[in-house]
C-alpha cells in the first residue's frame, strides 16, 4: 500500500513541478525588470540633457547625497547604539519606559516630521515668533539655524531613522554572555572600556545591518529633501523627468543612485563575512550596571529627549494644527483620500502576501540554488528606492503602450491610448516590487518554524502541494500572515515617491495629500492627513513593541 501510495504521487509531482516553479521563476523575472532596464539606460548615448546635467547641477547631486548618507549614518549611530546600550546593560529612572517608547519615532515619516519643524522653526513660527516677543529683537538681530538646509534634513532623518539601529542593537547586547561581560570586569575594564572594547564589537553585525536600512532609506527619502531644497539623486530624477522632459536621463540618474545602493549592501555584507563570532555556552542574564548620581538622570533626559523630539513633540504639533482646521479638513475630500489610502494599501498588502507565498513555499518545496536565487532576488526591491522603481516601470510601460496603441490604430483604427501608465494596476506592481520583501521575510520565518516533515506526513498521505500549503501550512501561519499585512499596508500607506510618479491623473492618497498642501505651504491644512497616516503608522511599531517585549521579558 505504501508503494502504491508513493507511485501516485510521483507523477502528479512531475506534472505539478515545471508550472509550480516557473510561474515562480516568471513572477521573479517581472520584479527584477524594472532594475534591469534601469540599469540598461547606462548602455543608450547620453543626452545634451545630460550633458547640462553634468556641467552643473551633477556635482551638487553627488555631494549633497554624499553628505546626507554621511550625517545621516553619525545621527542614527550616536542616537540608536547610545540609546540601546543605555536600556539594554544599564539600570535608571524610567529604562523600562524609554525601552519601548524610544521606538516610537518609527512611526513618524520623514516628510511629516520635516513640515512639523518647519512650522515650529521657521522664521513666522512659534520658537522665532516667541524670542522675538520676549527679547523686542526684529529679524536679522539674532542667528537661528536654518531648517530648509542639508543639517535640518540630517537632523529629521536621523530622528526617525535611528530605530533601525536602535532596535537590532538593543537586541545584540541584551543577548550577549554575562561571562563574558564579567571577564572583562574581572580584567579591570571599567563600564565604558567594557562597552567599547567588547559589547560594542559583538554589536558590530547587528549595528552595520541596521546602518544600512537607515542609509538606504536616506538614498531613497525624497518628501523631506524636496521641502527643504536640498538637491539629491532623489530631487534631481523628478526635475529631470518633469521639468527636462527627458525620461532616458532621469533613468540614468536612477542607475546612479542605484550604484551608491548597490555599494552600500555589498559594504554591509563585506563587513559581515569578515567578522567572526561565537556565542558562549554560558549566557546568563546580563547583568545590569546601576547608574549612580548625576549619570542616572542624565540618561533619563537623554532617552526622553530623544522620544520627545523624534515622536512627541511633533504628533502633539499635528494634533493642535488638525484640531483648529478639523471642521474644515474633515471633508468629502478627506474620505475620499482615506478611501484611495486604505483600498490602496489593502490591495498592495494582499499583492505582496500572495506573492510572498508563492516564492517562499517554493523555495521550501524545492530549496535549489533556483528558488534560493529567486529569494534574493525579491529581498533586493526594498533596497531600491521608490523613485527608481517607478521609473524602472514607467520606461517599459509607456513603451509597450505605444506598441499597442500603433498596433490597434493600424489594424482596427481605434488608437488604444495609455492601458498600463498613470493606471493603478501599475502602481500596485511598483509596490509589490518595492515592498515584497517585507511580506517574504515574514512568511519566510513562519515557515522555518514548521518542521519539514509536516510536510512529508501529509505528502505522504496523498495530499497535493496545494493542499498541504491550504489545510496546513495557513493556519499555522497566520500571525506572519497578519503581520506581513500590517507591515506593507502601512508602508504603502506612507510611499511618497512612487505613488507621485505612477498615481493615475486626479487620484490622490494622504501621503500625495500632505506633500501638496505642505508644499503650498499650507502646512495646517496638511496637518490631518499626516496625523492619519502617522496614527496608522503606530499599529506595526506597537506590533514590534509586542514581540521585542515579549522575547525580552526575561531580561527586564
Amino acid at each position: 500500500m505504501e508503494i502504491t501510495t508513493h507511485a501516485a504521487i510521483a507523477p502528479r509531482d512531475s506534472r505539478q513541478r515545471p508550472s509550480w516553479r516557473n510561474l515562480a521563476t516568471l513572477v521573479t523575472a517581472l520584479l527584477a525588470l524594472p532594475v534591469l532596464v534601469i540599469l540598461s539606460s547606462l548602455l543608450q548615448p547620453f543626452s545634451a540633457a545630460w550633458q547640462h546635467l553634468y556641467s552643473t547641477v551633477l556635482g551638487d547631486y553627488v555631494a549633497n547625497s554624499l553628505l546626507l548618507v554621511a550625517g545621516v549614518g553619525v545621527g542614527t549611530l550616536l542616537l540608536g547604539v547610545s540609546a540601546a546600550w543605555l536600556t539594554a546593560l544599564c539600570e535608571f529612572p524610567g529604562r523600562k519606559l524609554l525601552s519601548w517608547a524610544l521606538l516610537l519615532p518609527m512611526a513618524m515619516p520623514a516628510y511629516i516630521i520635516a513640515y512639523t519643524y518647519t512650522g515650529l522653526l521657521d522664521l513666522t513660527g512659534p520658537m522665532q515668533s516667541g524670542l522675538r516677543q520676549v527679547f523686542g529683537w526684529s529679524y536679522g538681530d539674532y542667528y537661528f539655524p536654518e531648517i530648509r538646509s542639508l543639517g535640518g534634513a540630517i537632523c529629521m532623518l536621523s530622528l526617525v531613522l535611528y530605530p533601525y539601529v536602535y532596535l537590532l542593537a538593543r537586541v545584540a547586547f541584551a543577548g550577549q554572555s554575562e561571562a563574558i561581560l564579567e571577564a572583562s570586569r574581572n580584567l579591570g575594564k571599567g563600564p565604558w572600556q567594557s562597552f567599547f572594547w567588547v559589547s560594542l564589537p559583538m554589536a558590530r553585525p547587528a549595528i552595520a545591518a541596521g546602518l544600512s536600512l537607515a542609509l538606504m532609506e536616506t538614498l531613497a527619502d525624497y518628501g523631506t529633501v524636496a521641502y527643504f531644497g536640498v538637491s539629491t539623486f532623489t530631487t534631481g530624477i523628478f526635475r529631470t523627468w518633469y521639468g527636462l522632459d527627458e525620461l532616458t536621463t532621469a533613468a540614468q540618474l536612477c542607475a546612479l543612485l542605484l550604484l551608491f545602493v548597490f555599494a552600500l549592501i555589498l559594504l554591509e555584507r563585506e563587513s559581515r563575512r569578515r567578522l567572526r563570532f561565537h556565542q558562549s555556552t554560558v549566557r546568563g542574564t546580563p547583568k545590569l550596571l546601576v547608574l549612580r548620581g548625576w549619570r542616572a538622570p542624565l540618561a533619563s533626559v537623554f532617552g526622553t529627549a530623544i522620544v520627545v523630539l523624534g515622536f512627541v513633540l511633533p504628533a502633539l504639533q499635528l494634533v493642535y494644527w488638525a484640531a483648529s482646521r478639523w471642521r474644515y479638513n474633515f471633508n468629502r475630500d478627506f474620505g475620499e483620500l482615506l478611501f484611495n489610502s486604505f483600498t490602496l494599501a489593502t490591495a498592495a498588502a494582499i499583492a505582496c502576501l500572495l506573492v510572498a507565498l508563492l516564492l517562499a513555499y517554493t523555495k521550501r518545496r524545492f530549496n535549489a540554488r533556483r528558488e534560493r536565487s529567486q529569494v534574493e532576488i525579491a529581498n533586493l526591491g526594498y533596497a531600491v528606492p521608490g523613485t527608481v522603481i517607478a521609473v524602472g516601470i514607467m520606461a517599459p510601460a509607456g513603451w509597450l503602450d505605444q506598441q499597442i496603441d500603433t498596433l490597434s490604430s493600424a489594424w482596427f483604427n481605434y488608437p488604444t491610448g495609455l492601458l498600463l501608465s498613470g493606471t493603478v494596476g501599475i502602481l500596485l506592481f511598483a509596490y509589490v516590487v518595492r515592498f515584497l520583501s517585507v511580506s517574504l521575510q515574514s512568511v519566510e520565518s513562519g515557515l522555518t518554524a514548521i518542521k519539514p516533515n509536516i510536510d512529508e506526513s501529509a505528502r505522504s498521505l496523498g495530499a497535493s502541494p496545494l493542499q498541504v500549503l491550504g489545510r496546513i501550512h495557513l493556519p499555522l501561519l497566520r500571525p506572519s500572515l497578519l503581520t506581513a499585512l500590517l507591515l506593507v499596508f502601512v508602508d504603502v500607506l506612507k510611499e511618497l515617491p512612487t505613488t507621485l510618479i505612477l498615481r493615475p491623473f486626479n487620484f490622490n492618497t494622504l501621503a500625495v495629500r500632505t506633500y501638496e498642501l505642505a508644499s503650498d505651504e499650507r502646512l495646517v491644512d496638511a496637518a490631518l492627513p499626516a496625523l492619519a497616516i502617522v496614527a496608522t503608522a503606530l499599529l506595526p511599531v506597537l506590533l514590534i513593541i509586542r514581540t521585542m517585549l515579549h522575547e525580552r521579558r526575561p531580561h527586564g
